[in-house]
C-alpha cells in the first residue's frame, strides 16, 4: 500500500475541502488550551515583595529615614533583589526588625531608631508574611507562603508540570497508534477541562500539584496527537500550511494567558477563566472522525471507506472507492478478519544506522527548540517594563514566525529553513548578551527576535518529524520527539533560575545548543514535495535521494 496511492484519496475528495476545514478548526481551537495551560504558571507563581508579619498590632513603622503608619505603604520604597529590613513599633511597646525571611526583637526598646547596635533575638516568620498586593491580589506563592525556605516548592511547579507533559507525550503517543487518534483526542480534551477546573479548587499545595500534573499529562497527549491527526487528514497540497499554523493557536493561548493575567489578579479566578476558554469544543468533538490513514494501517478498510465517503459528501466531490484505488478486498466473507498488523515500538526508530542517526539529530533539535522556546517565554516577565505585554509579544511573534516557515519551506525546503532558524536563534542569543544591563527595551526587542527564530524551528520540527518517518511509527516518532523536548522544558525553568548565577547563562546555553543543532540539520534529508512515507524502504530512500542530490 504505497503512500502515493494514499495521497490519491485527497486528489479525489479534496486536499482541504469543507469537511477538512471543519475538522481542522475544531481541533485547532482546542489547541488554544494547550498554550494556556503550558504557560499559566508564569503569573500564578509570581514572587511578590514580602516581609515577615510582626507578632502583634503595629503602631509605627520606620524604613530608613521614612516614617509610615501602614506596612502596605512600604512597597514603593522596599528594594527588589537586595536584603533590607523594616523597623516596627508594636502597641505593646516592643520594637521588631522585619526582613524577608526573619524577624528580630530588639532587647532595648527605649528609642525607635532605624540603626541599632544592641542585642536582638532572631525568630523565623511563625505568623506568616505580608505581601505586596499592588500587582496581584493573590498567587499560589502567597496562598501557601511559598517563600524563603519554601521557595523551592514554587520553583518546582513548572518543572513538575513539564514532567507530566513528558509522560503524556509518551503515553498518548503510544495509545494513539494502538487505539486510534480520535479516542485520544476525545479523552484528553475532556481531561483538560476537568483537571483545569479542578486546579482552581484545590485546597493545598499538594492537591494543586497533583491536579496540574494530571492536567499536564492530558494536555500533552492532545498536543502530540492533534498534530499527527491533522497531518494525516489533510492532503499534501495544504498539509504544510495547515499543520504548521495549528501552532498559531498555541500562540493564541499564550496571548490569552497574558490578557487574562492582566484582567484577573486572583490566581484561582485566573485559572478558572483559562480552563473554560475552549469549553465549546466539547460540544462538537464527537463529530471528528478517525483518520483514513490510521484505519487503513490497521486493516479497517470498511471504516476508512465510510470516512472517505463522508469527506467527499461534505466537499461535494465524487466518491472515492478504496477497493479500486488501493486494490483492496473490502468485502470479504462475513466474519473474516483482516490480516494481523505488526505493532511497532520505540526501538524501531533505530531501524538501521541511517534511521538511528536521523532520530538522534531530530531529538537534539526537539530538545534545543523546546529549551529555547520556554526560556524566552518564562524569562519574558523578568525583562523589565510591562510583564503582561512582554508575554503577549512572546506569543504574538510566533504567528508571523509560522507564516515565515510556511513560505520558506515551499521555496527552499524544510531542512534549509530549519537550519537558518536555529543559527539565527543562536545569533540573537549572542546579541542579548552584549546589550547593556538596564536597556530593557532593546532586551525585549532582541528577545522577541530570538523567540521568532527559535519558535520557527520549534514549529517546523513537528511537521518535519512527521514527514521523516512512515505511517506505522509516525505518532511514536513525534511523541518521542515531544518526550525529548519536554526534558528541555523541564530544564528551562532551572535554566532561567541560573540567571541569578550569571545574568546571561540561559542565553549562553540556548545559543550554543541552537548553533550545534543548526549545523547537524544538514545531515537530514529533504522532504519538500514528497508524499508521506508508509514503509521503512520509502523512509530510507529519503537518505539515498539526499546523498545522490
Amino acid at each position: 500500500m504505497g503512500s502515493g496511492n494514499l495521497e490519491l484519496i485527497f486528489d479525489r475528495v479534496g486536499h482541504f475541502g469543507r469537511y477538512q476545514i471543519f475538522v481542522y478548526f475544531t481541533c485547532a481551537f482546542q489547541n488554544i488550551s494547550c498554550g494556556i495551560h503550558y504557560l499559566a504558571s508564569v503569573f500564578m507563581t509570581v514572587f511578590p515583595k514580602h516581609i515577615c508579619r510582626p507578632p502583634g498590632n503595629v503602631s509605627r513603622i520606620l524604613f530608613h529615614n521614612t516614617s509610615l503608619w501602614r506596612l502596605d505603604d512600604i512597597w514603593t520604597l522596599f528594594p527588589t533583589g537586595r536584603e533590607d529590613y523594616v523597623v516596627v513599633l508594636l502597641e505593646d511597646g516592643v520594637v521588631w526588625e522585619l526582613t524577608r525571611c526573619y524577624r528580630f526583637r530588639r532587647d532595648n526598646n527605649s528609642s525607635l531608631n532605624y540603626d541599632y547596635d544592641g542585642h536582638k533575638s532572631g525568630f523565623s516568620c511563625l505568623d506568616g508574611f505580608i505581601y505586596d498586593k499592588s500587582k496581584w491580589d493573590n498567587t499560589v506563592v502567597t496562598q501557601w507562603d511559598l517563600v524563603c525556605n519554601r521557595e523551592w516548592f514554587a520553583k518546582l511547579i513548572q518543572p513538575t508540570f513539564m514532567f507530566g507533559v513528558l509522560l503524556g507525550a509518551l503515553i498518548f503517543g503510544y495509545l494513539s497508534d494502538r487505539v486510534g487518534r480520535r479516542p485520544v483526542l476525545w479523552s484528553t480534551s475532556i481531561g483538560m477541562h476537568v483537571f483545569g477546573i479542578a486546579v482552581a479548587f484545590t485546597f493545598d499545595y499538594y492537591s494543586f500539584m497533583l491536579a496540574r500534573f494530571l492536567l499536564a499529562i492530558v494536555a500533552s497527549g492532545y498536543l502530540v496527537v492533534v498534530f499527527v491527526y491533522v497531518t494525516e487528514f489533510i492532503g499534501m497540497k495544504a498539509r504544510t500550511w495547515a499543520s504548521i499554523q495549528i501552532h498559531s493557536f498555541f500562540a493564541i493561548g499564550t496571548m490569552v494567558v497574558a490578557l487574562t493575567g492582566y484582567l484577573f489578579r486572583t490566581w484561582w479566578i485566573y485559572q478558572l477563566i483559562l480552563s473554560t476558554v475552549t469549553l465549546p469544543f466539547v460540544l462538537c468533538c464527537w463529530m471528528i472522525p478517525e483518520t483514513p490513514f490510521w484505519l487503513l494501517s490497521e486493516g479497517r478498510y470498511k471504516e476508512a471507506q465510510i470516512v472517505v465517503d463522508k469527506m467527499a459528501k461534505w466537499n461535494r466531490t465524487g466518491t472515492c472507492k478504496l477497493s479500486e484505488l488501493l486494490s483492496l478486498d473490502l468485502y470479504g466473507a462475513v466474519g473474516e478478519k483482516p490480516s494481523e498488523v505488526k505493532k511497532y515500538n520505540l526501538l524501531d526508530l533505530f531501524y538501521d544506522w541511517n534511521i538511528g542517526t536521523r532520530t538522534l539529530i531530530v531529538w537534539l533539535i526537539w530538545f534545543t527548540g523546546c529549551l529555547g522556546f520556554y526560556c524566552f517565554s518564562l524569562n519574558s516577565v523578568n525583562l523589565g517594563g510591562n510583564e503582561y505585554l512582554n508575554l503577549f509579544l512572546m506569543g504574538a511573534v510566533e504567528i508571523p514566525a509560522y507564516i515565515f516557515i510556511c513560505v520558506g519551506m515551499d521555496v527552499v525546503g524544510r531542512r534549509n529553513v530549519l537550519m537558518f532558524s536555529l543559527i539565527s536563534g543562536a545569533l540573537f542569543c549572542g546579541v542579548i548578551m552584549v546589550i547593556p544591563k538596564g536597556n530593557y527595551i532593546w532586551s525585549v526587542v532582541a528577545s522577541v527576535a530570538g523567540k521568532f527564530a527559535i519558535g520557527s524551528a520549534f514549529g517546523l520540527i513537528y511537521l518535519y518529524t512527521a514527514e521523516l518517518y512512515p505511517t506505522m511509527i509516525r505518532t511514536q516518532a513525534v511523541g518521542s520527539g515531544s518526550v525529548v523536548c519536554r526534558v528541555g522544558s523541564i530544564i528551562a525553568p532551572f535554566c532561567v533560575y541560573l540567571s541569578s548565577v550569571w545574568l546571561f547563562m540561559p542565553q549562553l546555553l540556548t545559543g550554543t545548543l541552537a548553533f550545534v543543532s543548526g549545523l547537524l540539520t544538514l545531515k537530514l534529508p529533504e522532504t519538500l514535495g514528497k508524499p508521506l512515507t508508509t514503509t521503512w524502504e520509502q523512509a530510507i530512500k529519503l537518505d539515498e535521494e539526499k546523498d545522490s542530490s
